[in-house]
């Protein structure tokens, strides 16, 4: 099969590998798209490997028909159209896949398309409603509502009943944020984050943050929580070390999480996807919940697709088709 190797250079070149092999327990994709993440940016540096036994290609989601299920495999055929989560193997055009982390790809919905889902939606879903015990009548603070977690965070929250302000660079990425139902998107370039969520709550500040920049962002955000509220952090774009207001945290009788979901133990994953199969992926159905595609490109341009993610400039997820 062709895959995206990455060079002592760092480079992405399309080659010729071994095609992979269903083992006990798991089945194998043909993959018709797969989603490009900032891990993917992070582990071509060097910064994140992939967790001992995982494939080392790029890529931790896709979308693409089983041709093929191991040993042990009940409740998947050859032709089923799935997407599936991923501890790696997405650029290329077969990936083996633990059949505990496979989805139905939605009825309706461009196969391409549902490439766009599986991260994204078990992150913010696990994170949001596990993690951060998200519930109706709380509100939540999304930061990167346009990313690809974030733009399915947002959904998530606003179909769980919950008031959702998220953050956003630029008036016009409010602005879609805001139609993806966000109530308040407060843009980054131009306010000021923590004043902008205190005006936004009367000054009580939010139950819940999601957080992608990690130190960087760490006193705003205690600063933005209310009474009990948890600050679960899943990204440090802006740094992995920081200090913390231990009293502040303390008088709000408020939490810190911080979760990966890639290393997880398989049982752990299996358990996520489960529980996204049954409460987030009905949303999809009645069209609370859509992926957010900002581009298409072909596998060969991966080197081109992580320009773009790394940028910033893009809107919801990046796809790479082989």
């Amino acid at each position: 099969m062709r895959a995206i190797t990455i060079t002592d250079d760092s480079d992405l070149l399309l080659t010729d590998v071994p095609d992979p092999r269903p083992g006990p327990a798991e089945v194998l994709v043909r993959v018709a798209a797969a989603g490009v993440n900032r891990a993917d940016l992070l582990q071509r540096a060097g910064h994140y490997p992939p967790p001992p036994g995982a494939s080392e290609i790029l890529g931790l989601e896709v979308s693409g028909t089983v041709v093929a299920v191991g040993d042990g495999v009940t409740g998947w055929a050859e032709g089923d159209e799935v997407c599936a989560l991923l501890a790696g193997g997405g650029y290329a055009e077969l990936v083996a896949v633990p059949a505990g982390q496979l989805l139905p790809a939605p009825a309706g919905l461009d196969l391409i398309d549902a490439a766009a889902l599986p991260e994204a939606v078990c992150t913010a879903w696990s994170n949001l409603v596990g993690t951060g015990g998200l519930r109706a009548g709380e509100t939540v603070l999304v930061h990167g509502g346009s990313g690809g977690v974030g733009s399915a965070a947002i959904q998530l929250a606003a179909s769980v009943g919950a008031r959702v302000l998220t953050t956003a660079g630029g008036p016009e990425r409010a602005a879609r944020c805001r139609e993806l139902g966000a109530d308040v998107a407060i843009d980054h370039r131009a306010q000021d984050v923590a004043a902008a969520v205190a005006a936004a709550t009367d000054g009580r500040g939010v139950d819940v943050i999601l957080d992608v920049l990690g130190a960087g962002g760490l006193d705003q955000n205690v600063r933005s929580l209310a009474t009990g509220g948890r600050l679960v952090v899943i990204g440090t774009q802006k740094g992995r070390k920081g200090e913390i207001d231990l009293g502040r945290l303390m008088t709000k009788r408020a939490s810190v999480h911080a979760t990966t979901l890639r290393a997880r133990p398989l049982e752990e994953k299996a358990a996520i996807v489960a529980d996204v199969r049954e409460r987030a992926w009905p949303l999809l159905e009645d069209g609370r919940l859509r992926p957010v595609v900002a581009e298409r490109l072909p596998l060969a341009e991966a080197a081109r697709a992580h320009e773009l993610l790394d940028s910033g400039a893009v809107f919801g997820k990046v796809l790479l088709v082989p």
